[in-house]
């Protein structure tokens, strides 16, 4: 099978396409002929030996797979062969065949495609899990969402009114924003051109905001930081600005605030039975048509140094997927 090595630590340039021998599923895992796996920033990170973890090498990045079920090892029932499924595979999924822990593999509905499928596990999970386990949120809270045109900012807008927030936008262009608005913002900051800590003042009448989504960290963590209400959770879910932000902790006592940690990929391997009833719970958003997955465009998986060079340049509104049929690049939702 053909599957993208990452050999040593470094470069994204250095990622190469190779043949390889299939690999096997032991016990409790599931092997899976991939369709389409999704392309998420952490997928840069680890390649680069920037992440929190760091996999075995040779192996292939891509942490959210779709596809079918090839087979079963030891002890796994309730997957089939022949089943369509989603997967959280952690590293390996930019390959045609991937093994993934039978925990982290759940039936895909007959409404859901799947480039629809492999965009949808991280990205959702990971603000579902914030939102309802981390923050809490309630009905008539305000979130604020950073870098919210991107794949988890989008979901965070889109669910985060599914939940009964009102939501305010904030991102880097006027074209991101109107995307945002189409997921349902109530509000939008455009961070470029705005003074974001005035808007915020601006928009909740000096009172702040309830419950800050923060997938971007650097300079801004602060600023949104500083705009919390009273009793306001601040999410810490990423650093896509490459900068890990260092905070004054008195601005957590003035305000009685608390700052949270947000590690969706953990979470799922800690607490399984809980994260597949969450994502049951997204699922069956998706088939009630509450959500929609944003596919900003999909590659065939020989181009896919341009697919992952383009995440980790910020320059995609939802997501991307790699397919490993031969097709055109396509873009809009699928």
């Amino acid at each position: 099978m053909r599957a993208v090595l990452c050999r040593e630590f470094g470069p994204r340039a250095e990622l190469r396409l190779e043949d390889v021998a299939a690999p096997v599923p032991r016990k409790n895992d599931v092997l899976i002929a991939v369709e389409a796996c999704g392309v998420n920033f952490f997928d840069g990170l680890v390649v680069e030996g920037k992440y929190q973890t760091r996999p075995d090498r040779p192996f292939s990045p891509g942490g959210e797979v779709a596809g079918v079920v090839v087979a079963v090892g030891e002890g796994v029932t309730a997957i089939v062969p022949g089943m369509r499924v989603l997967g959280f595979a952690g590293f390996g999924g930019y390959a045609e065949q991937a093994v993934v822990p039978a925990s982290q593999v759940f039936p895909i509905p007959d409404e859901m495609s799947f480039v629809e499928a492999a965009g949808f596990l991280i990205t959702y999970g990971t603000s579902h899990h914030a939102l309802k386990d981390r923050a809490q949120i309630t009905p008539g809270e305000t979130l604020l969402v950073l870098g919210a045109a991107g794949g988890v900012g989008l979901t965070a807008v889109e669910l985060g009114k599914c939940m009964g927030a009102r939501v305010i936008a904030a991102a880097s262009s006027d074209e991101k924003l109107a995307l945002c608005g189409t997921y349902g913002a109530d509000e939008t900051i455009n961070y470029s051109s705005d003074d974001l800590r005035q808007r915020i003042k601006d928009i909740t009448g000096g009172r702040g905001v309830d419950v800050i989504y923060d997938p971007v960290g650097g300079s801004m963590t602060e600023t949104a930081l500083r705009s919390l209400a009273l009793f306001g959770r601040h999410l810490v879910v990423g650093f896509a600005a490459g900068d890990i932000p260092k905070v004054p902790l008195n601005l957590l006592l003035l305000k009685q605030s608390s700052l949270i940690g947000v590690f969706w990929g953990a979470h799922a391997r800690a607490a399984p039975a809980k994260n597949a009833a969450n994502i049951a719970e997204l699922l069956r958003w998706f088939v009630e048509g509450k959500l929609k997955p944003h596919i900003f465009a999909s590659y065939p998986i020989d181009r896919f140094s341009e697919a992952l060079d383009l995440v980790m340049e910020r320059g995609v509104q939802g997501k991307i997927v790699l397919t490993t049929a031969d097709r055109r690049t396509r873009k809009g939702n699928v």
